[in-house]
Parts: C-alpha cells; structure tokens; sequence
C-alpha cells in the first residue's frame, strides 16, 4: 500500500477540520477500547500533515523536496531542526529529500555533525551559529546558490568511498580527482564513510604533507564557508610542510595574500596560470629556520620555485 501523500488546501481550512476532530475525540478518550482511540487519531495525523504542507503557498510548492527547499532558501545561515522539515514536507521520507536536495540537485545544506566537526578544526564561523548547540539532526544551508556540478561529484565520491584504503587516502585520491574545484565538508564527510575525524584528516593533508588545500580560514578569505579546494595536484617542498595553520593565517593576511615577490594575487588566476600561493622560509628549516612569522613570506608557486632552484 502506497503512503498517503499530503493534501494541500486552506490553511485555516485544515486548522478548523482539525480542532472539530480533537474537540470530537474527547468521547474516544473514556472509551476502553485502544484500538479505537489509535485509529480516531489517524485522520488527526494527516491533517497536521496537511497543515505543515499547506504552510508554504505557491504552485512552487507542489512537491514536498520543493517546499524543503523553499524553506532553507527562506532562511539560509540559519540553524534548521529537523521536525521543522518533516512539518512543511508533510511526508515521513523528509531526510531522503534533503539528502536528494544536496547529492542530486547541488544545494549546499550540512548536517549538524559535519559543521560540529568543521567548527573543531577551525573550518566554520558563521555568526549566530553556536556549533556546540547544534545536533546532528540539524541543517544549515550555507549558500543560495545551485551547484550544477555536485551530481557528478558526488557519484565519484561514491566510487571512492568503496575503496579499501585508508580514511585520509580516500580523502586525497577525491581532493586530486577535483583539483582546482570547490568541493564540501559534506562530501568529504562522506568520502570518509561519515568517520568523525574527516576534518582533522584534511588538516594533516595540508600542514604535514603539504598538499594545498586552502579554506576560507586557511589561505581563501573569498571562499564561502564550509567549502575546500586542492588549488594543485602537487605537495610544497618537503622543508616548508610543518607550518601550523595558525602561523600561515598570519603570514598570508600580513601579506594581503599577494605574492611578495611578483605581486601575483588569487584574483589573477585562470586555466592557464594555475598558479597558488605557498609559504617559503627566508632562513631555510633544514638549516634551523623557524616555522615563525618573520622567518615565512608569501610567494606564488612560480616565484617559490625559482628560489629553490637558484638556491
């Protein structure tokens, strides 16, 4: 047997039709018999689902992933609790939709857990949003707009997530197959078989295998939050892989994110200059240099690579 779909109508129709039904079940309730007390409720049931679909007006809201939809797009940066998505579905199946939402269609909506573990590697500050007073049944949508390409991300994700590897080469092997593109911590959650330390995994990527994966907190400032892009198939020399996150905020945003040495800035890249920046120690690690501010400048991958090949 099919479930009952909502219908939607009149909302202060439905609340009118639901009022007489509970003042009516007032009889049921000196009744003994349980089973006809549960089955005079069911028809409250599908009124109050009714209700919750009916809340969101407009032939745009036919469907119950539309409504969903409408709903985050309503209140985007906003904290949204699941029960609140299961009233204005009108439907059981609302987590099947939302993920739908995400994996099929590109809307950039996170669960409660993978902000709370973004949050933990310094990866989400988003104001008004208090990650250790979300739940993992919550979600928030982190931009208003549509990503296309998500549907193909996410099958290859699926093709990698099946592999027999280790959580932190999963993560990689995604991270290279979409270089140069934005790619989710809901994805990279995924990928991860939804193992809690995906995040600190991406962190090591970074700051101890020098690979380039750059955040808005960590080296983008123009990047939306939540998102994280591999800027180029190749790891930084093995000497300047140890700089901790903190140290490389700093040096970057002294150095306006710009090249110190040809004044290269994110802003002037394209396909055929896929250039990134990287930090270089002016006194060399392998030599004593620290991993402190005033031993690290900012240099595109161009000027950082004719340093070391003069040195």
């Amino acid at each position: 047997m099919m479930a009952r779909r909502s219908q939607r109508d009149d909302p202060e129709l439905l609340r009118g039709q639901l009022v007489a039904l509970l003042t009516d079940f007032e009889n049921e309730l000196r009744s003994t018999e349980l089973r006809l007390k549960v089955r005079a409720l069911i028809p409250a049931f599908h009124l109050l689902r009714d209700l919750g679909s009916s809340l969101i007006t407009g032939d745009d809201g036919d469907a119950a992933r539309d409504r969903i939809l409408l709903y985050f797009k309503k209140y985007p940066f906003t904290v949204i609790a699941g029960e609140e998505l299961m009233v204005v579905a009108g439907i059981q199946d609302w987590p099947r939709r939302t993920r739908e939402l995400r994996v099929q269609f590109g809307w950039f909506i996170v669960s409660g857990s993978t902000v709370r573990e973004m949050y933990e590697e310094g990866e989400f500050q988003v104001e008004g949003i208090d990650p250790y007073r979300i739940r993992p049944d919550h979600y928030v949508l982190l931009n208003k707009k549509q990503d296309r390409e998500a549907a193909h991300r996410w099958n290859l994700a699926n093709s990698i997530r099946k592999k027999q590897a280790s959580t932190k080469s999963r993560i990689l092997e995604y991270f290279r197959s979409n270089t140069g593109r934005n790619v989710t911590g809901e994805e990279l959650r995924y990928v991860a078989k939804n193992k809690t330390e995906w995040a600190r995994r991406v962190r090591e990527l970074r700051t101890e295998e020098g690979w380039p994966v750059v955040t808005k907190a960590n080296g983008r400032p123009d990047l939306p939050v939540g998102v994280y892009i591999l800027e180029a198939d190749r790891q930084s020399p093995e000497h300047d892989r140890t700089v901790p996150d903190s140290v490389r905020r700093e040096v970057l945003r002294r150095d306006n994110y710009t090249c110190t040495s040809c004044g290269w800035r994110h802003e002037e890249w394209n396909p055929s200059d896929p250039r990134h920046l990287e930090l270089h120690h002016v006194e060399p690690h392998v030599r004593g240099g620290e991993n402190e501010e005033s031993n690290l400048v900012t240099l595109c991958v161009v000027c950082h690579d004719k340093v070391h090949c003069v040195g």
